[in-house]
């Protein structure tokens, strides 16, 4: 079946008790078990509950992988991811990522030994570069979180695959509706699934899809050790949002488009980050492993002094952190979602200042737009000199 049908059909004809078409919620902590040695496969639902297993199986269904794994966040699912490494290992990283991953890797697991070098994953040779003989992992983001870059998966993937690393690809931009890195060899991917697969900013939750059944046993055995898993009641509000991630991911960026388009014509940008304008440096890359560019659109103002006023005079659009809902939201990341990494670090990689992250919603565009237009009339407004 096509992937939109997977995805409506997720959970549909799992309970052959009743028939439910709405994936049953199971609110039980623990299960009988028939007799002695005996189980009906569920014991304690730390280990596995039946809601939960159905979203796993649905994640690694649309991964394209052996398994799937739900967690309380999407920070939960990182630090199980890391703690696959051991003390003295080294990890390649996307340099321009999400604030939380680096403030983890940073302020948690250096405390630990785990060695960390943060790298230009566009940039293949920079990767190579950076290989040292501890490296054991790479993980990448792509499109990166907040400034677009784009990152060659499949090269990247036989760079790690040649080198035995471990490869993670955090896939939470894209959605495996638009891309699927196990597809193209990955190792593991990762989801912030609060974003996009859930889609109402309603619910907290991350997942992990293993290629390879090695790994998954892996996984598995610090998911259920460290015991951070999705809730049920959460298990079913996030079955429920992906029913419609096709409708919504093609509105998602539909929308995105046009209003990078839009702002790379107003005076007071100076600068749009969206991979799908002609522009963009990583938009062949983007096209030849990925259906399409998302939501997500950064900008830079022309001075930092702007930032205030935008955030202040935006109307339809909500000043708020997170992304991937059904409402359009406008972060500052410099000091919200990357405020952990040094200023000057932020500086050299270019989350300035002047940079806005906006989460593109299915409104209508021509109303983000309006809502922009007379944000930004503002801004120029109080800010002229």
């Amino acid at each position: 079946m096509k992937l939109t049908t997977r995805l409506v059909q997720a959970g549909n004809k799992t309970d052959p008790v009743t028939g439910a078409v709405s994936t049953p919620i199971h609110h039980s902590a623990t299960f009988a078990h028939p007799a002695l040695g005996k189980s009906t496969g569920f014991d304690y639902s730390r280990s596995l509950n039946p809601t939960r297993k159905v979203l796993e199986d649905a994640i690694a269904n649309l991964e394209g992988g052996v398994r799937g794994f739900a967690f309380a966040t999407g920070m939960a699912a990182v630090t199980t991811l890391f703690l696959l490494f051991q003390p003295g290992d080294h990890l390649l990283v996307s340099d321009d990522l999400y604030g939380g991953t680096y403030r983890l890797l940073e302020q948690v697991f250096a405390g630990y030994g785990l060695e960390v070098t943060y790298v230009n994953t566009s940039d293949v040779d920079a990767v190579n570069s950076a290989l040292q003989a501890n490296t054991k992992g790479l993980f990448i983001e792509t499109p990166t979180n907040p400034l677009m870059k784009i990152s060659p998966l499949p090269e990247l993937i036989r760079f790690a695959s040649e080198h035995q690393l471990i490869s993670i690809v955090d896939n939470t931009f894209m959605t495996p509706y638009l891309q699927r890195p196990i597809e193209l060899g990955a190792d593991l991917v990762i989801h912030s699934a609060s974003k996009y697969l859930g889609g109402h900013n309603d619910l907290i939750a991350g997942l992990v899809v293993a290629k390879t059944d090695e790994l998954a046993e892996r996984v598995y055995f610090l998911q259920n050790s460290i015991g951070a898993i999705l809730g049920p009641q959460d298990c079913w509000l996030l079955l429920r949002g992906m029913k419609t991630l096709a409708l919504r991911m093609e509105k998602h960026q539909q929308n995105a488009q046009k209003i990078a388009q839009w702002l790379t014509v107003q005076p007071a940008i100076a600068k749009v980050y969206f991979p799908g304008l002609l522009t963009h440096e990583g938009r062949d890359v983007q096209l030849k492993q990925a259906a399409g560019f998302g939501g997500m659109v950064s900008f830079e103002l022309q001075t930092a002094d702007q930032v205030p006023v935008l955030l202040e005079s935006v109307n339809l659009i909500t000043f708020a952190e997170s992304l991937g809902g059904v409402e359009s939201l406008i972060t500052y990341p410099a000091r919200q979602t990357h405020f952990d990494i040094p200023e000057e670090i932020r500086e050299r990689i270019g989350v300035t200042s002047r940079l806005l992250r906006l989460s593109v919603g299915i409104e209508d565009a021509d109303d983000l737009i309006d809502d922009l237009s007379q944000a930004l009339e503002q801004v120029q407004r109080r800010t002229s000199k």
